[in-house]
Formats: structure tokens, C-alpha cells, sequence
């Protein structure tokens, strides 16, 4: 999700685990009993992600975006300190972060920028990688997971590919390999958001080396197995396939018959993402059964994968300012859709600085939408 207003192109061209109930077999529904923490590194089993001891579990989570600008670090430290964050996350339910970085921000001579020290005095004169250790950490203290996410390639931009004329897909690889290794053994960290919202020409199992996102996420999935057996991998779908479109990155219409392969099985999760009117006005908002032409829509483009057992969903992205009735009709669709398939998710985002969408916090950075916190609410055994 690009901070300022995204533009989607049409017909051309982003505390604690929850398990499902208390059950193993994940027989209750999502907000009964009191959210539970799930043991160890997770897997897959059909569609459910699995702990270690095969308990079924349930990301409820949300970005806080920020490593991914050219602050490379979380927006908001300037006004607040890293654990008074990471203790509102954890006390409001939810128990994973997904956290955006560049590749830029891995760069040799990559800075941070305005945190407040006097407020953060642990994070003064770290770089941007050992600004995310912390947060790390700090969410490990917690209870909570992470997702690592690779937003964008360089902090101006989102891009359409998974590399650029500036950062090759050589990089890209190197850079996971390298994250996976300095984070193995450490189950905070769960998983890696592979590329964020691939979109305008690439494309899903047409075998193109330089466009096909399927083969890249295996190239990628693989070589990060092989230093790191134990992460999860978060593939987000495409912008079009057959000339059908969809939310960048969300259109996971190819998946359920050219699967994403990796060499240890039972590690891939997909994740769409899906937006509201607001933020684009796709051709179903005006269709005369909306909202309930919703769900149709969700289980052609991705939920099926779910529906049929093939792979859990996790919908790394959706979010709202939740000013106008239609975007409330579909906040209020998708949480009944996450609920009665017991789905997980990250919310986008925590930030009030999203141009798009606004966050869970106000402008204040301290206190919380009421109102988008009670929409979530039966997501998150509140």
C-alpha cells in the first residue's frame, strides 16, 4: 500500500496466537474463548496454519509500516516509544506485525531517521537492520509474531516486479537469505512476505522467467529453505490473469492449478489484498446485490484455495477510513467472510499516516479508532 493515494489501473496494468477456538481441530468459531498462544515455528496442514504441536492457529495481526520510507524505520517513534506500541498492540488482541521494509534499507549506508532517542534511547545510533532486531525482540517479549514483508525495492516506490534495474532478483534472494539466517531459530519471526503486490505485467504460471511471480516465488522460496527449513512464505497473486483484474497483488485466480512448489512442502500461505470503494471503485461496489455479491467475488479470486483445503489464507492487506456506508458494508462483509472461514489476517495498518486508509490509531499516534477497533473486534476474541 503506497502512504499517499494509489491509483489502480482497470483492463491495463498493494499478544498472542490465536487459535481457531481452543481446539485442535479448530471446531470453534473466531473470537470464542480467550486467545491462546500457539508453540514454536508454524506449518501448513491443508488449509489451517499448524504449530509445532499441531494446534491450529490464527494470525490476527496489522502493518506498521515505515522501514519501507526513507525514515527506515516505523513511523510513530517519533512521537512515542517502541514498547508503548508494542504493549497497545499486544493489549487491543492482536497477536502478529506485519513490518514493511525496502531493499534500499538494507543497503550498507542506510540510515535511520526521525526517531525520538529521548524516547528510544536503545535504538540511538542503530541501523535500520538492528532498528527491526529490536522490534523484534520486542514483540518476542510479547508474545507477538512477525511477518517480514519486502514492500518495495527502493524507498521511493512500490514496483510492478519483484526487481528493478537497480536491485536484481539476484538481490532480492540474497537479501532473504540473509534475514532468514540472521533470524533462524528465533520463532518470533514466522515468515516472509516475499514481494509486496505484484502487479501490471506480472503474471502467474505462463512460464516467463522475467514476469512469471509463481516461479519467482519458488526460486526465492527455495533458496531460503536451504538456510532456513522452518519459515512460512507468505505469496501474495498478481493484478490480472486472463485478462480477468483484480487489487494489486490479491488476484490469486492461478494458484489452485499452477501452486506455488517449494522443496519442503506445507510452507505457503497465499495473501491477497482487498480494499474498499474508496480506495478504488472496482466494478462489484456498484453492482445492485452489493454487499452480498462480496463474497462471490472473494471466493473466485482467492477464497477457493481455502474452501477446497488447497492452502490457508492470510489477507495481508485491508483497510478503510470507514467514513462512507459503502466502505462500511464491505469492512463489515469481510470481517463476517475472515469469521465464518477462519481466516487470518493483518490489517493495514497500524499507522493514522496512511494517505489511503487511516489506521487503528488517530493522529495523535496514541488513541484508538473506536470505531474500526469494534469492527474488528469479533476477529479478535473481543
Amino acid at each position: 500500500m503506497l502512504i499517499a493515494q494509489r491509483a489502480f489501473k482497470i483492463g491495463i496494468m498493494a499478544a498472542l496466537l490465536l487459535p481457531v477456538g481452543c481446539s485442535p481441530a479448530g471446531t470453534s468459531g473466531p473470537g470464542s474463548g480467550t486467545p491462546t498462544a500457539g508453540l514454536g515455528y508454524l506449518h501448513t496442514r491443508g488449509a489451517d496454519i499448524v504449530d509445532s504441536t499441531e494446534q491450529v492457529v490464527r494470525l490476527a495481526g496489522l502493518s506498521w509500516f515505515g522501514m519501507e520510507t526513507d525514515w527506515m524505520a516505523p513511523h510513530g517513534l517519533d512521537r512515542r516509544s517502541l514498547a508503548s506500541m508494542l504493549d497497545q498492540i499486544q493489549s487491543l488482541g492482536y497477536n502478529t506485525l506485519r513490518i514493511p521494509f525496502s531493499t534500499q534499507m538494507l543497503d550498507a549506508g542506510s540510515t535511520t531517521r526521525n526517531i525520538d532517542f529521548s524516547k528510544n534511547p536503545d535504538l540511538k545510533d542503530k541501523k535500520p537492520i538492528e532498528v527491526l532486531d529490536k522490534i523484534i525482540d520486542g514483540a518476542g517479549a510479547r508474545n507477538l509474531r512477525i511477518i517480514l514483508d519486502r514492500h518495495r525495492p527502493d524507498i521511493a516506490m512500490q514496483s510492478t516486479l519483484w526487481y528493478t534495474g537497480t536491485y536484481s532478483e539476484a538481490r532480492w534472494i540474497s537479501d532473504w537469505q540473509m534475514l532468514a539466517t540472521r533470524y533462524k531459530g528465533n520463532a518470533t519471526v514466522i515468515g516472509f512476505d516475499l514481494h509486496n503486490e505484484p502487479h501490471g505485467n506480472a503474471t502467474w504460471g505462463s512460464g516467463d522467467m522475467a514476469t512469471d511471480w509463481r516461479l519467482a516465488a519458488e526460486r526465492a522460496g527455495n533458496a531460503i529453505q536451504a538456510v532456513n527449513p522452518d519459515l512460512l512464505f507468505f505469496v501474495e497473486g498478481v493484478e490480472q490473469i486472463n485478462n480477468q483484474y483484480y487489487w494489486w497483488g490479491g488476484n490469486l485466480r492461478g494458484a489452485g492449478n499452477s501452486p506455488v512448489r517449494l522443496g519442503i512442502p506445507n510452507h505457503v500461505v497465499y495473501s491477497p489484498h482487498d480494499y474498499p470503494q474508496s480506495v478504488y471503485g472496482q466494478s462489484w461496489f456498484s453492482a445492485p446485490d452489493y454487499p452480498s455479491n462480496l463474497s462471490g467475488v472473494w471466493d473466485a479470486n482467492w477464497g477457493y484455495l481455502a474452501n477446497q483445503g488447497t492452502a490457508p489464507i492470510w489477507i495481508g492487506e485491508f483497510g478503510t477510513k470507514y467514513q462512507t456506508d459503502s466502505d462500511k458494508k464491505w469492512l463489515a462483509a469481510l470481517v463476517s467472510y475472515i469469521g465464518s472461514k477462519r481466516l487470518s489476517f493483518s490489517f493495514w495498518c497500524w499507522n493514522p499516516d496512511s494517505g489511503d486508509t487511516g489506521g487503528i490509531l488517530q493522529d495523535d499516534w496514541t488513541t484508538v479508532n473506536s470505531d474500526k477497533q469494534a469492527a474488528l473486534a469479533p476477529l479478535l476474541g473481543k
